[in-house]
Order: structure tokens, then sequence, then C-alpha cells
């Protein structure tokens, strides 16, 4: 993949949060996030397809979500404590939870 899509992919999920993407350059793996942000320490990933599955999770939480609630997914690994549970929900979801202005940039 194109170096300049993942960047772009980057500095736009930091506009979106409120965050600024943290250029490559100068830092090594694991020394800071992809988008420096106050609250959150975001690591991007972009992908050419992701699993259908995941996509199906989410779809099966909106339909099931009353009005006000958040469609999420939770993905648990057999035998892994549940602490350790990763969190899935749709990018406008999370600006929202941070209390974005709707009209933060896009």
């Amino acid at each position: 993949m194109p170096d300049r899509l993942w960047k772009a992919a980057e500095r736009a999920i930091a506009a979106k949060l409120g965050g600024v993407r943290v250029p490559v350059s100068g830092r090594s793996r694991g020394d800071a996030p992809d988008v420096a942000h106050d609250l959150l320490s975001i690591e991007v990933k972009t992908r050419q397809t992701l699993p259908a599955w995941l996509g199906e999770a989410l779809s099966q939480a909106t339909a099931a979500a009353r009005t006000g609630q958040i469609p999420t997914v939770i993905l648990h690994q057999t035998g892994q404590r549940y602490d350790g549970a990763l969190c899935l929900l749709r990018l406008a979801d999370l600006a929202a939870l941070l209390k974005l202005p709707p009209d933060a940039p896009r």
C-alpha cells in the first residue's frame, strides 16, 4: 500500500478525533502513537479489506440498538481475561463520545 494512503488515513482520523498525526520520522515502534491526543493513544491500521464478520457484527449491534445507544462490538478471545477484550465502534460514535462538535474537521 502506498505510504500516502495510510498517512492520509492517519491525518483524517486525527482530525475527526481532535488529535494531530505524529510523523513517522524520529520515532521508533512503540515510542509514540500514530495520532497525538489528550485522552487516547491512537494507532491507525489501514487495510485494503477488513474481515467481513467484523462488519456483520457491527451491523447486528446497529440493528439491535435503541435510540441513544451506540452500537458496539466486544471482541473476546477464549481463555483470555475479559478486561483485555477489544471494543469496536464507528469513528463517528467515538468522536461523539469525546464530545466533539459536529462541525469538527472531517
